[in-house]
């Protein structure tokens, strides 16, 4: 995230979930339809092995679990935001495997996901060496055949979000990051109405990790 470096995107994050309600936030959505629809495209099943980068307090992972996916891990930068998914869930939480940490550094299991699902992670990275790191743990966690899901402000979406810069991209612009070991599959468009009514273009790309 555009932030002096990982100890201050933490403390960015904890403060926004500690002093803001969950569905207020500009990228609240009580669903994430279109994210729902390309796991669903993606082979979605109750097999599925689902890491949701940068999940926080989404709640694709009650949508998940309602469709009997059982092997659910959200990591978030925040611990807040993860507490407030853990208590929305209730029992169902104990179901679900919560990693607090970095993407970027956080070390993950080789080939353990199928489906490696990120709305609004990747914008925040805006500098070479972020997204390098992300992506080489991208395809260190996901197995071969696995498949991304990536979503981010489109290249006419909004400059910033949440007081931090972003990096507007493409389906096709989010593909030549992640290299020839990923192949596009689909893209996907959404204009993002915020709680205070304001639009935000989105673009989504579906991709498949080939080698």
């Amino acid at each position: 995230m555009h932030t002096n470096g990982p100890r201050d995107a933490e403390v960015h994050w904890e403060n926004v979930y500690r002093t803001k309600a969950s569905d207020s936030v500009s990228w609240h959505r009580e669903h994430l339809e279109t994210s729902l629809a390309l796991l669903e495209q993606a082979g979605l099943s109750s097999d599925s092995r689902i890491i949701d980068v940068g999940g926080g307090a989404s709640t694709l992972v009650d949508d998940l679990l309602a469709r009997g996916v059982n092997q659910v891990t959200v990591l978030d930068l925040s611990l807040a935001a993860l507490d407030i998914a853990r208590a929305r869930l209730g029992p169902r939480a104990r179901t679900v495997q919560w990693m607090a940490g970095d993407v970027t550094s956080l070390a993950l299991p080789d080939g353990e996901y199928s489906h490696w699902h990120d709305r609004a992670v990747l914008h925040f990275l805006t500098r070479q060496e972020q997204v390098a790191a992300y992506v080489r743990q991208a395809t260190h966690a996901l197995v071969v055949g696995g498949h991304a899901i990536i979503g981010g402000f489109a290249p006419d979406g909004p400059v910033r979000c949440s007081g931090l810069d972003v990096a507007r991209r493409s389906a096709q612009d989010v593909a030549r990051l992640l290299g020839r070991g990923f192949k596009l599959l689909d893209c996907r468009r959404e204009l993002h109405r915020t709680p205070d009514g304001n639009e935000q273009a989105f673009e989504y790309a579906l991709l498949q990790r080939t080698g």
